[in-house]
């Protein structure tokens, strides 16, 4: 068994109930296919005079004999009809047998769609949201590494390409072989000559066609490799469509979406040929198989005879053997074609559990500690850190930023002053050394409650399509809209959302691109608000704006800040001039600390960037 169908068997084991009426569904839908060519036999033989006389009224014996005298008592009161009430009424029997047949058949084979859809459309929801639940907790150096497309590319392409493709190998496993096998055995029931002579050309077809299908598999999971490129690079194409434009850099981008394009036209191509190359090859197969039956078969009715001169085989039961030899094409051409399409479905499974079965790698305490609050103090204590394994970001690095004080982080680009920021909340995990609130390892606190305690604001101002105040209620879920005008009155955004005309049930438009910069910087402040943390950082919140938003928006921070813990990344010295601790960076260390008036006169690096208005 494929590794993906055994990772998929938890998810189905919710669908008990849908699975097993599936299956009996199938088993009768199987049956009666089979059946349905079965009660031919008795209206040809009206119509071709072959009901015989004088037929004993058949005995039960046992329930391994029901085929036999099922058929046997059919025959029975068919000849007692034609001999009392003429064939007419005879044929209208079996007319209304056929037709009571073929309506069971279609109605089990609804009701086994029926489950199978339901059944299939829950594993791939449940699927959906394990997959958003794994996105969501999966660490956020995990997505410095990937493609958001590539992951977009999962959670749609992939998951939607399970559902056409993989989930027909739970069709592939009942009904197709059992329609096969209830057909064979009634073959076989008819002339053991004649489906032996059929056997002869089934492994020949089979051979042929399993030989096509065997690339299927790799050149899918290139196809959807190649599908999270695309989606990745349409992505960014749309993010940065100002750039693209205002550097005419149209015609480079167009090449590699060509490029990529092509890449999967050509793909999809191959794989679509292969798979559209299954139903007419497995057709062409099986019509050689019916003209090689009808050569051989109609020898045996019109040549080969019995002893008592009858044919070896009746016409009336030829021709619904012929019926019966070409109702196991349509299964066999349903595997064929379906075992082409779940490679692809087996492909697109392996990149759904990749993702699915991703290990973050972060340390896990055995037993988490619940903070709820800052007592005392923050302490970064012998941090080195680099991220993936390169050169280190922060070396041998020590702070302590006690509780009720603001301390400013300053230096040059690169310097590692955001990298604090990241270790603080945890979205990466030190190399060496630890960092302490209230003397506990932040590692063996519950990351929920640690991000609980912290408020972040940074430099991009990240707001979803949405209303202001869902916008805002992300900090407090449960707040009420006095809350939340609270809030937007500390981050002197209130002003603009109360002329706006439908006020806090605005919607910002896709990442707030129908505010500016400034308002949504407020909006970002007003949401850290509502949270109200006792530690907020702020990663460089004003360095994107204009003098006049940056003055509002640095009102609001001050707002903010008030009695309250903060670390600030700091960008302009506008921002920081009034912090209890500013500490100087370089390539990762601490070159100096202490207040403004005691930085400038120390007349080091930090006046130089002062002088230079450049916090980078």
């Amino acid at each position: 068994m494929d590794k993906s169908l055994k990772k998929i068997i938890p998810y189905a084991k919710a669908y008990k109930k849908n699975i097993v009426s599936n299956v009996i569904f199938n088993v009768l839908f199987a049956l009666f296919s089979s059946l349905s060519f079965v009660a031919l036999i008795p209206m040809m033989q009206v119509l071709f005079d072959e009901t015989k006389t004088n037929i004993k009224k058949p005995v039960y014996t046992s329930f391994l004999e029901i085929t036999s005298y099922g058929k046997e008592l059919l025959y029975y009161y068919i000849s007692e009809l034609t001999e009392q009430k003429g064939p007419q009424f005879a044929l209208l029997l079996v007319i209304s047998i056929v037709i009571i047949t073929f309506l069971l058949k279609n109605l089990f084979n609804y009701l086994a769609a029926y489950n199978l859809t339901y059944f299939k459309n829950g594993v791939l929801k449940d699927l959906r949201i394990k997959m958003f639940d794994k996105i969501l907790s999966l660490p956020i150096s995990y997505y410095s590494e990937k493609r958001k497309g590539d992951v977009m590319a999962r959670m749609l392409g992939d998951i939607g390409e399970l559902q056409n493709s993989f989930f027909l190998i739970f069709e592939l496993i009942v009904r197709e072989p059992l329609t096969i096998i209830f057909t064979i055995a009634i073959m076989l029931k008819i002339s053991v000559k004649l489906t032996l002579f059929v056997f002869i050309f089934i492994p020949i077809s089979g051979f042929i066609i399993s030989k096509i299908g065997k690339s299927l598999k790799s050149k899918s999971t290139r196809a959807q490799k190649e599908s999270g490129f695309f989606i990745s690079l349409v992505e960014e194409s749309l993010s940065g469509l100002k750039v693209i434009q205002s550097y005419n850099a149209q015609s480079k981008v167009k090449s590699t979406f060509f490029d990529s394009i092509n890449r999967i036209f050509k793909l999809r191509v191959s794989i679509g040929n292969k798979n559209n190359l299954a139903s007419p090859l497995s057709e062409f197969l099986g019509i050689l198989t019916i003209g090689a039956l009808l050569w051989y078969g109609g020898r045996m009715v019109l040549i080969e005879k019995l002893p008592n001169g009858q044919p070896v085989l009746l016409a009336s039961e030829f021709l619904a053997y012929m019926g019966l030899a070409y109702n196991i094409l349509t299964p066999a051409k349903a595997i064929s074609k379906a075992s082409y399409a779940v490679k692809n479905g087996l492909a697109a499974a392996d990149r759904v559990f990749e993702l699915i079965d991703q290990e973050d790698n972060f340390y896990k305490s055995k037993n988490p500690v619940d903070l709820n609050d800052l007592n005392n103090a923050i302490e970064v204590n012998n941090i080195d850190f680099s991220y993936n394994n390169k050169d280190l970001v922060l070396k041998n690095f020590n702070l302590k930023v006690e509780k009720g004080k603001t301390v400013a982080l300053v230096g040059q680009s690169g310097s590692g002053k955001s990298t604090i920021a990241n270790l603080l909340t945890r979205f990466y995990d030190i190399n060496k050394g630890e960092i302490l609130i209230d003397n506990t390892n932040i590692k063996e606190v519950k990351l929920d409650a640690l991000r609980h305690l912290i408020g972040l604001v940074t430099q991009d101002s990240v707001l979803f399509n949405d209303s202001i105040k869902n916008n805002i209620l992300l900090g407090k879920a449960d707040a009420t809209d006095a809350e939340v005008i609270d809030a937007l009155k500390v981050a002197n955004a209130w002003e603009f959302v109360n002329d706006l005309p439908e006020g806090i049930e605005t919607n910002v438009g896709d990442a707030g691109n129908k505010l500016s910069g400034g308002q949504k910087q407020r909006l970002s402040i007003a949401r850290a608000v509502l949270k109200n943390p006792p530690i907020m950082i702020l990663d460089e919140a004003t360095s994107a704006l204009d003098t006049e938003s940056e003055k509002l928006v640095q009102e609001a921070l001050e707002n903010m800040m008030k009695n309250r813990t903060s670390i600030v990344i700091a960008h302009r010295l506008s921002t920081i001039q009034n912090a209890d601790n500013i500490v100087v960076m370089q390539r990762g260390e601490i070159v100096e600390q202490g207040t403004h008036q005691e930085l400038l006169a120390k007349n080091g690096m930090y006046k130089r960037l002062v002088e230079m208005q450049s916090f980078d």
